[in-house]
Parts: C-alpha cells; sequence; structure tokens
C-alpha cells in the first residue's frame, strides 16, 4: 500500500508570549520571556511564585459566554487555536467532506483547574454531594476535540492522546498516520493544558521538578545553562490543520511544510527520570528518521524537549550526539522553552509549530538566558544561545518527552 503525503496547510498558536501564531512567532525570534508572577491565585505559601501565564486573555472574546462557563480553560484555549488553525488553512467548511474530517488532540492533565474547585467547594459544605452538572464533561481530557467537532461539524475520527508531556507530539503522529493511511483528508490536531492552578503548581513543586528563581522570573527558564534549577510551567494551545497532499493541492491550499515522519519510544526506566545516557532519546530519533526515510545528516534544526531540568537537558544533548554524530555540531539546536515555558501536553504542538515557522522564515528561534556553561554538555554543539540565527532549514526535528518515560518526536520537510 502506498502512504499518502500530508501537509501543513493551517497553524493556530495560543502562549503565554503571543495570542496569535503571529504574535507568537514574533516573540520567539525576539527572545521574549513569558515567565511572570503568577496573577491566578495567592502564591504567599508556595514555593514558586511564577508560571508563563497567558496575558490579554478572555475566553468570551471567542467564544460564546454561557458556552466558555461549560468548558474548562484548557477546551477553552483548544478551541481559539484551532479557530485560528482552520481559518489559515483557509477550509471552505461548506464544501469539505465533514465525514474525512478528524481531530485528534492531546492533553496531559485535561481539566485540572475544574477537578480542583469541585472537590475545593465539596470539602466547605456539609457533605452533601452538590457537583455542578458540567464538572464531568468539563474534566475530561477528551472534550476539547468534542468541542472542536461539535463547532465546525467534523465526523471524522475524534479523540485524545495521553502521554503526559509528548501528548500532543503522540496527537499529531497519530494524525500523520491516519491521512497516510487514506482514513481522513484533513485533520486538526494539536494540544491544549491549563495547569497554572494551585494543584498543579503545588504538586509540581512537591515534586521538586520546578525552578524557584522567585527573584528573577524571567530568566528561571534556562536550558543547557549550568546554573538551571527546574523547568517553568506554561499555558495554552497550538494547532495544526494537517491534509493530504492532493487535497491540499486541488484547492490550491498554501502549504507550510511536508510532515515527513514521526516516531515513538519508551525509556522504560523511571517514572518521572529520563534515562542517564538518553537510551530512549536515542531510539525515538532513530525511528523518526527511519519512519521518515532520511538519514541524520539530512536534518538541519532540532527543537529540543529542553525543559532547563538539571538532568533531562544533559540526557538529551547526549543523545543527539549519539544518533547524529559528528553532523550534531552542524545542526542548529534550540529550546523555545526558555521563552513559554513548559505548556506540558500543548509542548510538543506549539513547539513543532515554532519548527514549521524556522523553517518558513530561515531564522531558528534562540534558547535564551544562558549565561554559564554547564561542563557536562559537548561545547561544540550550537545551542543558538540568546539571540535568533538566521539559516536555511529544509528539514526540522521537534522532540517531546512526558513522565512514564514517553518519547515523542516529529521531522517536517520543506515542500520541493
Amino acid at each position: 500500500m502506498e502512504l499518502k503525503r500530508v501537509v501543513v496547510t493551517g497553524l493556530g498558536a495560543l502562549t503565554p508570549i503571543g495570542n496569535t501564531k503571529q504574535e507568537y512567532w514574533d516573540a520567539l525570534i525576539s527572545g521574549k520571556s513569558g515567565a511572570a508572577p503568577i496573577t491566578y491565585f495567592d502564591t504567599e505559601k508556595f514555593k514558586t511564585k511564577f508560571a508563563c501565564e497567558l496575558k490579554n486573555f478572555k475566553a468570551t472574546d471567542f467564544i460564546d459566554r454561557k458556552l466558555a462557563g461549560r468548558m474548562d480553560k484548557f477546551t477553552q484555549y483548544a478551541m481559539v487555536a484551532s479557530d485560528e488553525a482552520i481559518a489559515d488553512a483557509n477550509l471552505n467548511l461548506d464544501e469539505v467532506n465533514k465525514l474525512r474530517v478528524g481531530v485528534i488532540w492531546g492533553a496531559g492533565i485535561g481539566g485540572l483547574e475544574t477537578f480542583q474547585d469541585e472537590v475545593l467547594n465539596f470539602a466547605k459544605g456539609d457533605g452533601t454531594p452538590r457537583f455542578n452538572p458540567f464538572f464531568i464533561p468539563k474534566m475530561i481530557a477528551d472534550i476539547a476535540p468534542g468541542n472542536i467537532s461539535i463547532k465546525h461539524g467534523f465526523m471524522g475520527p475524534n479523540y485524545t492522546t495521553v502521554s503526559a508531556c509528548a501528548s500532543s507530539a503522540n496527537a499529531m503522529f497519530d494524525a500523520l498516520n491516519t491521512i497516510r493511511l487514506g482514513h481522513c483528508d484533513v485533520v486538526v490536531t494539536g494540544g491544549s493544558e491549563a495547569a497554572v492552578t494551585i494543584a498543579g503548581m503545588g504538586g509540581f513543586n512537591a515534586m521538586h521538578a520546578l525552578s524557584t528563581r522567585n527573584e528573577s522570573p524571567e530568566t528561571a527558564s534556562r536550558p543547557f545553562d549550568g546554573t538551571r534549577d527546574g523547568f517553568v510551567l506554561g499555558e495554552g494551545a497550538g494547532a495544526l490543520v494537517l491534509e493530504e497532499y492532493e487535497h491540499a493541492k486541488a484547492r490550491g491550499a498554501k502549504i507550510y511544510a511536508e510532515f515527513i515522519g514521526g516516531g515513538l519510544s519508551s525509556d522504560a526506566y523511571h517514572m518521572t527520570a529520563p534515562h542517564p545516557d538518553g537510551k530512549g532519546v536515542v531510539a525515538v530519533m532513530k525511528n523518526c528518521l527511519e519512519n521518515a526515510g532520511l538519514n541524520p545528516e539530512d536534518v538541519d534544526h532540532i527543537n529540543t524537549h529542553g525543559t532547563s531540568t538539571p538532568l533531562g537537558d544533559v540526557a538529551e544533548l547526549k543523545a543527539i550526539s549519539e544518533v547524529f554524530g559528528d553532523h550534531a555540531k552542524h545542526i542548529n539546536i534550540n529550546s523555545t522553552k526558555s521563552m513559554t515555558g513548559h505548556l506540558l501536553g500543548a509542548a510538543g504542538a506549539i513547539e513543532a509549530i515554532s519548527s514549521i515557522m524556522a523553517m518558513e522564515n530561515g531564522i531558528i528561534p534562540p534558547t535564551i538566558n544562558h549565561t554559564t556553561v554547564d561542563e557536562n554538555i559537548d561545547p561544540e554543539l550550537n545551542l543558538t544561545l540568546n539571540k535568533a540565527q538566521k539559516r536555511d532549514i529544509k528539514v526540522a526535528m521537534s522532540n517531546t518527552f512526558g513522565f512514564g518515560g514517553h518519547n515523542a518526536c516529529v521531522l517536517f520537510k520543506k515542500l520541493d
């Protein structure tokens, strides 16, 4: 069976540094940090008092007030980003065969704030279970793609992938294969997350996963830096419209890039820590290259998982050196989490969008906040430190890894 070619025809982004894909891109190349003191709740007793929240976002500017009230933030974010991507793709919703349009979405946690608030409200009461009738529909992780499909009438495959921080990359790979195998003409894919909550911050602090650089939030996310002390929690959504190449060509769609392949693997090592030698990461990048039919020397740019944790950054860069050998020092490597923070289940989507736009514009966004060399990192690697770099990019890779040892990797290629 000959596999169909898959291309990207629409992008949408809602991030801590920009509420549209263009705002997001402009902030990326200028090296803007999205980290700031938390405004959503009182952080007096929290070890970490900052995060990468969305700025100047009001759901009711985009969604009917009553409907927005029936959605957790992670679903609101998904609706806004997917609407932008669908509009960007210039899909004629009256002409497209909606039976062959799917929505495959990623969320690592789902409606955490809804769950938190309902349980706290119950605890304040007399023990009578007075729960909001929308509690379960707001909370469940699969409700975001459900709402997207309901709004637009898309009747193809519809589900959520959950693999912690690899969730949206998993969703994109599933979407790729769904079109490759001829089951859909179009798939709206990506991911969303809204975990900047009392429970989210408290839980990650308890794991000692978050940076505690409270005196300088904007510099706290510092991937590859010798003084990094944990990741910065972010929120938002990224959406991509994937389309079968001939279908896109027939309607004269703008094509950003070809989605050439993906890969998955497991560390099979530890619940939260990466394998110190990056064995699972080596496997996922090799799987991705094989799936795409490319050689290591074909890759020009890698947007790393690069969360700014002491163990994770070193393990990932070791794996890159092993997979790409001498070519590794000729690759522009970066971590856009230095600006956006870590969007958990939405990370893979917004970082894939960064990689695609870097290819389109010939500019690699920087890894900001680097001041101190880490002796455990190969100094010959080009980590695109502190300043964007111009580069003709033909092939871009994006890595995303999650608690539980889940690894996902996707590859995009400039269309021939």
